[in-house]
């Protein structure tokens, strides 16, 4: 054998070992994550989750979904805000107070006697459902319409304290703010602004699942009839277990998890999924504070 062939078929050899003993390195270190998943309904004994598809991901699907929300931001509740159709006086409070509801306890409760007078869709509706109380406390009007042009200053002045009138009876009788969101009922936005919000978390939902199929996933699996399941041969490193799409469900109660494990060379992780380490589920109709 000449010293050329003898280089070739060293050669030869040093490369098959090369692309063998990596291999083999990998299936020695490689660990393993079982795991068990288990929701309980309210009051209830938990039950295992049966036969749902979870995966091993290199990234927390909160992060990817807020590399998503990059691309798919939240809607701009100020924006929203300046394209109303409403009095610059109420934009103002909305933004003010985050928000663009206009309807139910919590939002009637929160006005002050300053927001009932000072916003004009709030003192029309105030004074639309106070009429009754005419003649019983309710402070009447001194300004007449004909001082308006012959005499402004009387007019602009009795109207400031006819105002001021108001804000105190408002302060001094505060059920009498009760019931003026019904008077708003056709001015709340709140309605239009919900279906936005929850049109553009649909959509990052949707992109966030994709996203995280394409590039993250490590491994799934399907738990079995006692909510067990096993990820084999898992390269050591950090990584999260999560649903994509979907929910472990029990009684009134719906779960998902996105929970941190770190796989270490040759051993098995054990985890123990359940309501206490799930994801807390979002409120779909949630504003967001631009």
């Amino acid at each position: 054998m000449t010293m050329k062939s003898r280089i070739r078929k060293a050669s030869l050899l040093l490369g098959s070992m090369a692309i063998v003993f990596p291999a083999h390195v990998a299936a020695q270190s490689a660990g393993r994550i079982e795991f068990t998943a288990r929701v309980a309904p309210t009051g209830g004994r938990p039950e295992p989750v049966r036969q749902l598809t979870f995966f091993l991901l290199r990234r927390s699907l909160e992060d990817v979904r807020a590399e998503v929300l990059q691309d798919v931001p939240a809607p701009d509740l100020a924006k929203f805000i300046d394209g109303l159709g409403e009095s610059p006086e109420l934009k103002m409070w909305m933004k003010k107070h985050h928000t663009v509801e206009l309807a139910g306890g919590d939002f009637t409760r929160s006005l002050t006697p300053d927001d009932i007078v000072d916003v004009p869709e709030f003192f029309n509706a105030y004074m639309s459902r106070n009429m009754g109380y005419k003649g019983v406390g309710f402070p009447n009007p001194k300004f007449k319409e004909k001082d308006r042009d012959s005499n402004p200053e009387k007019y602009a002045q009795e109207k400031e304290e006819y105002k001021t009138a108001i804000r105190k009876f408002i302060a001094a009788v505060p059920e009498s703010v009760d019931g003026i969101d019904v008077d708003l009922t056709d001015l709340n936005p709140y309605p239009k602004w919900d279906t936005l919000v929850r049109r553009q978390r649909q959509m990052a939902d949707s992109h966030t699942i994709e996203r995280a199929e394409e590039r993250y996933v490590a491994a799934q699996t399907d738990t079995d009839l006692d909510g067990h399941g096993t990820f084999a041969g898992v390269a050591p490193g950090s990584y999260w277990i999560g649903m994509l799409g979907a929910e472990a469900i029990a009684g009134d109660v719906r779960l998902r998890w996105d929970f941190p494990v770190t796989v270490r060379p040759n051993e098995t992780t054990h985890i123990a999924l359940s309501n206490i380490n799930a994801v807390k589920p979002a409120t779909a109709a949630q504003i967001p504070n631009n």
